[in-house]
């Protein structure tokens, strides 16, 4: 089992320390998008790297369409990698729909997490008016998904440069745009509906461990006012705001990423 799992997501240990800390890729993505952030925490953790069945060099004959319909199937990788590797005290760091995929890991089995750390967590992409905007209509997710079912290299040609949002960075842009057309297209499409669609606000309260949400100022997939949001809802979380553009800090701003990972852990590593 251990085997296959490690096999199946591709998993990559590093570091020189003991505390696990798992991280976990945004849609579209891979484990190769951590690179900036992992050489700052290797020599005090152990760090787990990995592909969810789909994404990046992951086993792409393990994807099941009735597992992956739901975001249960990457709560699923997620925890057979944490049975697998037995690891416990978990520091999970998720971007994007990952902080979700790992917030509904810990309500699962909230005795292998120690702390959450989410990176641009939405738990809803839709508008829901009065009460929350997630930022999209219905029919611009519908119209962005019929985007990847006719013109699949024409929506990554338009999604990678608005997720990134730094355009003194093209070399990311351009890295985020091929990865997208690196994963298969049909793939893509459920994992992207999958994300769009999901309303996980409820969830929310239910996180029994503590979290850092850390989210930039000028995000247009995930704006501040949803990090604002799910930081009401939990209820021990920390809100960091970093001066910054775009979705994907860990890789345009990686120095003011990990300082904030830093700001939080150390006191809370000290007293646990």
């Amino acid at each position: 089992m251990a085997h296959n799992v490690v096999e199946r997501n591709n998993v990559t240990i590093i570091g020189e320390g003991e505390i696990p800390i798992v991280f976990a890729h945004g849609f579209g993505c891979d484990q190769n998008m951590w690179r900036f952030i992992t050489p700052a925490l290797k020599e005090n953790f152990k760090i787990i790297l990995f592909d969810y069945v789909g994404s990046g060099n992951s086993d792409i004959s393990a994807y099941k369409t009735n597992r992956y319909c739901s975001l249960e199937g990457y709560v699923q990788d997620v925890l057979d990698i944490i049975h697998a590797l037995d690891l416990d005290e978990v520091i999970f760091v998720g971007h994007s729909v990952s902080s979700i995929i790992g917030a509904l890991a810990s309500i699962e089995e909230p005795q292998k997490f120690e702390h959450l750390i989410m990176i641009g967590p939405s738990p809803c992409y839709l508008n829901d008016p009065p009460e929350y905007f997630g930022g999209f209509d219905r029919s611009t997710i519908e119209e962005l998904l019929q985007l990847m079912e006719k013109n699949y290299i024409g929506w990554a040609e338009f999604f990678a440069p608005e997720m990134m949002k730094n355009e003194d960075k093209p070399e990311l842009t351009e890295e985020l745009e091929e990865s997208f057309c690196s994963t298969d297209p049909v793939i893509a499409h459920q994992f992207a509906k999958t994300t769009f669609l999901a309303d996980n606000r409820e969830d929310l309260s239910e996180i029994e461990v503590p979290v850092l949400i850390i989210q930039c100022e000028d995000d247009s997939i995930a704006p501040l006012h949803v990090g604002k949001y799910v930081h009401a809802q939990i209820n021990e979380s920390t809100f960091e705001v970093l001066p910054t553009n775009g979705h994907c800090p860990h890789m345009t701003d990686p120095e003011l990423t990990i300082e904030a990972i830093d700001n939080y852990l150390e006191p809370n590593l000290a007293t646990s």
